[in-house]
């Protein structure tokens, strides 16, 4: 396109004067407007694959499904469309969508500084860290805060290889870390991977939930001098169709990072603050990480927030030079505001608890749909409100997602698994908004079956 800064400027302000306006002012054909110039624009500036891929944009009606507000666990188009919200943004709405309590000290903080000045001590950073340090198990007490998962899994192997002065690290197959290079190195599906390859060197593959695998890497790996810094692992792989792994195995690898002098890396980036019925994933098995990585709910979905803590010992090398990883914006005052918030929601709201009960109600539901139209649903995983729904086969995942989504319910599917349906709404979902989406559920098994 030709370049032109007087168009430009008009595109913006009408937006901005669009964003000003109360709801209840904007009319109809200016939000006809909006889902237009939306496709338009995700074609001609953003990606046209992502046309493809969205569900909202192949529903048969006039006008595309554009997203524009919510509330708890309902979404509501451009056009005033309510969707229950059974994807909870990929984990980030776990206390739902504009949590007013977290929205309120968002703006407090906003009137007062949005961003520090990079050469004063902020108050908020250091307080987030000090209470975090306190909710994590055994000696984590010191951690730095980036704006995504990926950022704090990066600097987790930073933090690993300038500790140990190793370079290798043991990743599982089927896990994600994020899209950077240095996370992507982990991750454990090749379709992300291969073409950008060569990636980070040193970094090896153990199937999710075999120890043994991951002690004989190594074995081999010391025997010829290829030393490994960490192994990553999620406690709970997301991603993958909320596989939980054996009992045993975060025991064990906690056993055999010991025992090779290997620091243990949970990414709890989906898994933490309350998502699996507990805390953190790895309370599930009372295992204490060398460091644990954070993002997702932990600006409460309302600012981009994350996090890599680690003991002091650890955390020494980082005190010569403080520089040696930084960020301009992570950490900022009203994305702590907004992770302090939150964290007083998880308490005051006990949502560990309620995304436990409301699991294994959930799973309770989906078994009996499983028993009631056999040949659709093959199994049910996860943990808590990570729940994975896994289909004989890809059609038949892609036939629910899309009449869910007919039927006013968004959920989405697992980016390392296909046949697999993703079940993560807000932890705190009221359960007549979670049995009317069950409800739904059924009536598109129905429609599968030809019932």
């Amino acid at each position: 396109m030709s370049r032109d800064i007087t168009q430009a400027f008009k595109e913006a302000n009408k937006y901005v004067d669009l964003i000003e306006k109360n709801d209840a002012d904007i009319t109809r054909e200016e939000r006809e407007m909006v889902a237009k110039e939306t496709v338009e624009n995700f074609r001609n500036h953003v990606n046209k694959g992502f046309l493809e891929y969205r569900k909202s944009v192949t529903e048969k009606n006039s006008f595309a499904v554009t997203e524009w507000t919510g509330q708890g666990s309902i979404l509501k188009d451009i056009l005033g469309r309510e969707y229950i919200d059974l994807l909870g943004g990929f984990g980030l709405y776990s206390y739902g969508i504009r949590h007013p309590k977290i929205v309120a000290a968002v703006k407090a903080q906003l009137d007062r500084s949005p961003q520090y000045s990079q050469e004063m001590l902020d108050p908020l950073r250091a307080k987030l860290a000090q209470v975090i340090g306190m909710i994590t198990p055994g000696d984590i007490q010191y951690g730095f805060f980036a704006n995504s998962g990926t950022e704090a899994v990066e600097g987790a192997m930073k933090l690993a290889k300038f500790y140990t002065g190793k370079k290798g690290f043991i990743a599982m197959l089927k896990g994600f870390h994020g899209k950077t290079l240095g996370s992507l190195s982990l991750m454990g599906k090749d379709v992300y991977r291969q073409p950008l390859l060569p990636l980070l060197e040193g970094v090896q593959h153990a199937p999710f939930g075999d120890a043994g695998a991951v002690e004989r890497i190594l074995k081999s790996s010391a025997a010829v001098g290829n030393e490994i810094a960490g192994i990553v692992a999620e406690p709970i792989q997301g991603e993958a169709g909320a596989i939980v792994p054996p009992d045993d195995f975060w025991p064990r690898l906690r056993e055999l990072c010991d025992k090779y002098g290997v620091l243990l890396i949970a990414d709890e980036v989906q898994t933490g603050f309350g998502r699996t019925g507990k805390i953190f994933g790895v309370d599930h098995w009372d295992v204490t990480p060398d460091i644990m990585c954070f993002g997702k709910a932990l600006g409460g979905g309302v600012v981009p927030m994350s996090g890599f803590f680690s003991t002091p010992k650890i955390w020494e090398v980082m005190e010569p030079n403080p520089f040696m990883h930084t960020t301009t914006t992570g950490g900022n005052p009203i994305a702590c505001a907004a992770a302090l918030a939150a964290i007083t929601v998880l308490q005051t709201e006990d949502l560990p608890d309620q995304a436990a009960k409301k699991g294994e109600y959930v799973k309770g539901r989906l078994g009996k749909l499983k028993e009631k139209y056999p040949g659709i649903l093959e199994k049910v995983t996860g943990k808590g409100l990570l729940i994975g729904m896994e289909f004989v086969s890809d059609e038949i995942g892609y036939q629910l997602s899309a009449g869910l989504f007919a039927r006013g319910v968004i959920t989405s599917g697992t980016l390392t698994n296909a046949k697999c349906i993703r079940f993560e709404p807000a932890l705190n979902i009221p359960m007549e908004t979670l049995d009317k989406a069950l409800g739904v559920m059924e009536e598109v098994f129905k429609e599968i079956k030809g019932e």
